[in-house]
């Protein structure tokens, strides 16, 4: 997802719409509870026909309890690994309960990233945690375990997900909602936000134009009809336009955009590089916290957002005199297409195997490297990050990278990442943090000299 949106456009105040529906003390918000609100007028859909009157439907029908086990549907995705079979983040083309598609006959096949069927974090056996044998190492797995996403995080959102489905698609009947993002690439902390992504047909999608209408939409669904359980609805128009929004019943912020099915992709892309080495994941979340700490993970700022973060963690694992990451795009192109249909997205990585690395280094020793590499070896003024060549590249001579301080290239679409980072202030700012952070680091071993870890844990 591009995570430069700008935060600081959500500083205004903004008005909340007032409940139509009585408050009932002490009953807790579920998605049962809709407001009365009409929403006719703003639920035309963008081919202009008129939703189906609200008196028509049973509220019964309408609206579905989002615990209910209407489904028993199983699902063989082994790219993303979902808390309970009845997961549903992957929805389908054309299912107004948006299951996942099945195999239909297809072969059991083993890989090492976790199917959907699994439990979130699967059986140690299949996913072991890497070895830490040195105080740092221990320390990084220590506040891994603590922060990681649980699966009781994931089904939240996906109860969301699910619900904002049914609902959407009354005005978009043919519209599909994917949850993507860290919530599904295997990064996510407990306390990540979730991104949605509608689409709403295969495609492109005029993202100044459509995309801000069909939002328009959206966003009045949700400040009228839905007022009950969705609190701050907002569009943001921005590169890619969103609706921030606060869902009440999970109590997770999202943020829902049209048609970005790089954000689909990459989710997919990253979910695999995730789960074929077990030092992955430790690294990523360490760094993203230290980052967020250090004050230089906001794009919104003019800093780092957490995918170019990712991305930086992952080229830097490729280049080492002993790769512990490959190209996954180049050694598995087929599971990578960018221009497979989208309904096959998550299928395809779910048999590649375990990367098998020589590279025995430890949580600890990478995790020093890594800000080494960043602090004294990469060529920013001359290099790109390129998770996709798994190699630093030269700068293209595109209008979009002249002038940037950081160039980190998207693995599918070729677009900076970082494109954020263009005050040379700000750029100063993120070396001498990866500087400082590589000296302590060396010197005292000790994760707490660059990240309070009682702070880290507690925040998760």
């Amino acid at each position: 997802m591009d995570c430069s949106l700008s935060r600081a456009l959500l500083s205004g105040n903004i008005e909340a719409t007032p409940a139509v529906t009585p408050v009932v003390t002490l009953q807790p918000v579920t998605y049962g509870s809709v407001s009365p609100v009409s929403t006719s007028d703003a639920v035309t859909s963008f081919q202009g026909r008129k939703r189906q009157s609200q008196q028509s439907v049973p509220d019964d029908a309408k609206r579905q309890r989002i615990h209910s086990h209407d489904s028993d549907t199983t699902v063989v995705n082994q790219a993303v690994p979902l808390p309970e079979e009845r997961r549903r983040s992957f929805p389908s083309p054309i299912s107004i309960q948006s299951p996942v598609l099945h195999a239909h006959g297809s072969p059991a096949l083993i890989g090492c990233v976790p199917p959907l069927q699994d439990n979130l974090f699967p059986d140690p056996a299949g996913t072991r945690l890497p070895v830490a044998k040195d105080e740092l190492s221990q320390q990084i797995l220590e506040l891994f375990q603590v922060c990681r996403q649980q699966a009781s995080d994931l089904d939240r959102k996906e109860l969301c997900r699910t619900e904002l489905q049914r609902e959407i698609q009354l005005i978009f009947p043919q519209s599909r909602l994917f949850l993507v993002g860290s919530s599904l690439n295997g990064f996510g902390t407990r306390t990540s936000d979730g991104d949605l992504c509608l689409v709403v047909k295969e495609e492109p999608v005029n993202q100044k134009t459509e995309a801000r209408r069909i939002l328009s939409l959206v966003q009045k669904l949700f400040s009228t009809k839905l007022s009950s359980y969705i609190e701050r609805p907002q569009l943001i128009r921005a590169k890619v336009p969103i609706v921030k929004f606060r869902d009440k019943v999970s109590n997770v912020d999202f943020d829902l955009n049209v048609n970005n099915v790089i954000g689909i992709r990459n989710t997919f892309l990253l979910r695999t590089y995730a789960f074929i080495e077990n030092r992955v994941r430790p690294l990523v979340l360490v760094v993203k916290k230290w980052a967020s700490f250090r004050e230089i993970n906001d794009a919104s700022r003019g800093t780092l957002n957490s995918y170019s973060l990712v991305l930086m963690v992952l080229h830097y694992l490729q280049t080492l005199p002993e790769p512990i990451l490959p190209s996954l795009q180049k050694n598995y192109p087929e599971c990578f297409d960018p221009a497979m249909q989208l309904h096959l997205v998550h299928q395809a990585p779910r048999t590649i195997p375990p990367y098998i690395s020589k590279n025995g280094s430890s949580l600890g020793d990478l995790l020093i490297g890594f800000f080494k590499y960043y602090a004294t070896e990469f060529d920013w003024s001359h290099q790109m990050i390129s998770v996709r060549e798994a190699k630093a590249i030269a700068r293209p001579d595109g209008i979009e990278w002249r002038n940037k301080f950081i160039c980190v290239e998207e693995p599918f679409d070729g677009t900076n990442t970082a494109r954020a980072v263009h005050e040379k202030q700000k750029f100063d700012t993120i070396r001498v943090e990866f500087a400082q952070a590589w000296r302590l680091l060396r010197d005292k071993k000790d994760l707490n000299c660059i990240l309070p870890l009682k702070a880290a844990k507690q925040k998760r």
